[in-house]
Order: structure tokens, then C-alpha cells, then sequence
């Protein structure tokens, strides 16, 4: 090891301490990244008070360590780090120390998943208390306990239940609503969603007949009823929770039965979707019936913004999101765009403290306005590089980034008010 390697190795254990405090005192805020797009599945962190100008060079960088191919998020919950990834020929879920870096333990959940698209794992793990729940690209679901990686219960859905996933791989990262887990797997008949007791891994009930899509289901309150909203391949529903029973649907055909971004709810009674390959974006107002039942109508459908794997998000009636490789923000109950910025290609967005945090697909992050009146960046500086299909995580202060090749953690934090990297 040369002289000036020592110094950078000695002057990263020095910091270690002090990275270690500084998370430590975050995550009293309680404000973590449980799952995939954050706390309530929307792409909205939490988080206060973060960095709002940074040097050409960028915010610090906390750290940095190698990871596989794989597309997971990465979920940050008390005092954990998540994420799923491929190493030799197998597929991992993997916990780290969010302020280190340091892996504490993994889990073989698969064989190496091989694809034109990538290889690799594609659903986030979702973290539940002393648990978190994981779904291998090939189908293999996992309860895990969260400290220690032990196994507690497992299911092996296309052996099990002939799941069939699509043909780019299991993406729909596990839902968790008081005792039980929702999935979107596939498979016929009536099997392409799947419930179970979260504690137990019992098969509580399958549902629809759909193809198979990619979206993460949400849970969201009409009037006073609860349902579980999945949008497969070929359509959007909605279930009750405890019983798979069908309260709605509408068709939605996608080339490929690509239907990835996961909905948004407009609260109190609105869904908005969008897909790639063409096919767009809708808003349907949802009006319940008698006996849980429930009408669904068009409020508009347009061209406008087609989302082609990477969510968007909702914020003060509008929206903001990539139509293909083109940000755009639209009026959510109209569909008007507002305005548009290239640049950024088949990049993915967040929101935090009033602003937007954007990674393009090339790994540049940037910092914006969430401002319907025109794009105005803040800051922006290259992160990473290759490509980057997997969203920001903003967990107690902290950015988590990964590609196919690394995982970092970035301090957007007001505590550093120089905010440079070393």
C-alpha cells in the first residue's frame, strides 16, 4: 500500500466515528426508508433541512463499497440498511450499516437471474418491525429476521403456486398492511396477486386472472373502505385486503405488459397511472357501491407522460415524472403540461424539503425546484456512473445511490454546512 493510500484508509477509519454519530443522531427523526419509494410509497422523503446548494465537486460522500448487478432500492429502517443484489451465481438480500457501508450479513434467495434487460434481482425489500421481506427476480419470497438475516419462513411461488412471472423478471417489491403481505407474481388461474400472513407465510388468498406486470402494489382509503391497488400487465384493480375480493377494474394494455410505474393516489377518491411503449398516462375517480362494490370513472387520459419503469411523483396538485427520457411536469387533474427539461434520460425522481432530487439514468444527480411555473436547478454534480435504473433512497438525512457495480451514501444533511467532498 503506497503512502497516500494509508493516509485515505486512515483518514476513513478516523471519520468512521463521527459518520456513525452523526447517523445515529438522524435517526432519532425517525425519518426512514422502509420500502420501496419510502414511508408511504410515494416517492416523498420525510426528511427536513437538507442541503439546498452544493460545490461543483458535490455534497459529501460518506462512503463508498462495491455491490452487484441488480435493480433493488435500497430501504433504510432503525439503523439498517437493505437492498438485493447479485454476487457469483447467486442472488443475496443483504443488510449494511447505513453509516458505514459495512455488509453485516446476507442471505442467498436465488440463482442468478439472467436477462437482455439486466441480470439480477428487481424488487425492493420491504422492512416491518423486526422483519423484512424479500422477492428474488425468479419469484422466491422471503421473511427474513432483520437483525441477524435468519430465514423464518419461505415460499417458492413457481414451484408452489405456478407462478409465471414476466418475462423481464419478478419487480414488485412486497407490500405489508397490518398481518399480511401483498405481492403481484403471476400466474394462472386467479393467481397473479397473492396475500399472506406476515407472520406466518400462510397463503391467505390469489386473485385476478391479469398478466403479470412490474408495478408495486399500494394500499389506499376510499370513503371508508380499504383496498389494495395492483396494477398488472394488463389492467388496474383493486382488492380488499382481507378478502382478494374484486371491488374494481379497469383494462390497461401496455406493449410487453410493461406497466411498471407504480399509481398514485390523489386523495380522496383519484388513481393516476402511466406506462411506456406509447400507451401514456389516466386519472379515474373511484365511487364506492353497495357491499364494498365500486364504480370507476375517466376523469382524462393522454399521451402526455408515459413513465416507462420510473415512478413519478405528486406534490401540490401536480405532478412530476419522466415521460420516457423527458422530465415533465403536469397538472394532475387536467393532464396540462406545465413544462418539460431533457437531460436527464430514463432518469428517476424524489421529493424532499420542497425540492426534487432527480438521478439520471448516467448516475449525474441533480437537485430542482418542485415549481410548476418552469424547471430551475439548484445543483447538480456526477454521482455515479454506467447505468443507473435504481431510484434515490433519502433516509435520515443520508442519500443512498447504486448502480450495477456500487452502493454510496451521500450526507445531505444540514449538519455539514460546507457540504464539499473530501
Amino acid at each position: 500500500m503506497s503512502s497516500s493510500q494509508r493516509q485515505r484508509t486512515a483518514a476513513l477509519v478516523g471519520a468512521v466515528p463521527l459518520i456513525a454519530a452523526l447517523f445515529a443522531a438522524a435517526s432519532a427523526s425517525g425519518a426512514d426508508w422502509p420500502q420501496f419509494r419510502g414511508p408511504h410509497r410515494d416517492g416523498i422523503s420525510e426528511d427536513q433541512h437538507i442541503l439546498k446548494a452544493w460545490p461543483e465537486t458535490g455534497p459529501k460522500v460518506l462512503w463508498k463499497v462495491p455491490l452487484g448487478e441488480g435493480y433493488s432500492h435500497i430501504a433504510v429502517a432503525a439503523g439498517r440498511l437493505f437492498t438485493q443484489y447479485i454476487s457469483g451465481a447467486d442472488e443475496l438480500l443483504a443488510c449494511f450499516d447505513p453509516a458505514t457501508g459495512r455488509q453485516l450479513w446476507s442471505l442467498r434467495t436465488d440463482s442468478k437471474f439472467v436477462n437482455d434487460q439486466g441480470n439480477g434481482p428487481r424488487a425492493t425489500p420491504t422492512v416491518d418491525g423486526d422483519r423484512v421481506y424479500a422477492l428474488s427476480a425468479q419469484g422466491h419470497l422471503y421473511a427474513v429476521e432483520a437483525g441477524t438475516g435468519k430465514k423464518l419462513w419461505e415460499h417458492d411461488l413457481a414451484r408452489e403456486q405456478n407462478a409465471k412471472g414476466p418475462s423481464w423478471g419478478v419487480a414488485s417489491s412486497p407490500l405489508v398492511e397490518g398481518d399480511l403481505l401483498f405481492i403481484q407474481v403471476g400466474g394462472a388461474p386467479a393467481k397473479t396477486a397473492m396475500a399472506f400472513n406476515k407472520k406466518t407465510g400462510e397463503l391467505k388468498w390469489s386473485a385476478l386472472d391479469d398478466r403479470p406486470g412490474y408495478a408495486a402494489p399500494i394500499g389506499i382509503t376510499v370513503g371508508n373502505v380499504r383496498q389494495i391497488v395492483f396494477f398488472t400487465g394488463s389492467a388496474l384493480s383493486a382488492l380488499s385486503p382481507e378478502s382478494g375480493k374484486l371491488l374494481w377494474h379497469v383494462p390497461w394494455e401496455t406493449d410487453f405488459d410493461a406497466n411498471a410505474a407504480t399509481p398514485l393516489f390523489l386523495a380522496p377518491d383519484e388513481v393516476f397511472i402511466s406506462s411506456g411503449y406509447d400507451a401514456g398516462a389516466a386519472l379515474y375517480r373511484i365511487r364506492n357501491g353497495p357491499e364494498a362494490t365500486a364504480q370507476v370513472e375517466q376523469v382524462w387520459k393522454s399521451r402526455v407522460l408515459k413513465n416507462q419503469f420510473s415512478s413519478s411523483i405528486l406534490r401540490d396538485g401536480y405532478i412530476y415524472g419522466f415521460d420516457n427520457a423527458t422530465l415533465k411536469c403536469i397538472t394532475a387533474q387536467t393532464g396540462e403540461e406545465k413544462w418539460k427539461q431533457r437531460g436527464l434520460g430514463h432518469g428517476s425522481v424524489i421529493f424532499a424539503d420542497g425540492l426534487l432530487i432527480l438521478l439520471s439514468d448516467a448516475g449525474k444527480l441533480v437537485l430542482a425546484e418542485a415549481n410548476p411555473n418552469g424547471y430551475t436547478e439548484k445543483a447538480s454534480f456526477q454521482a455515479l456512473s454506467g447505468k443507473c435504473w435504481t431510484g434515490p433512497t433519502l433516509a435520515n438525512g443520508i442519500l443512498f445511490l447504486r448502480n450495477s457495480e456500487s452502493m454510496m451514501a451521500i450526507d445531505l444533511s444540514m449538519t455539514d454546512t460546507k457540504g464539499a467532498n473530501p
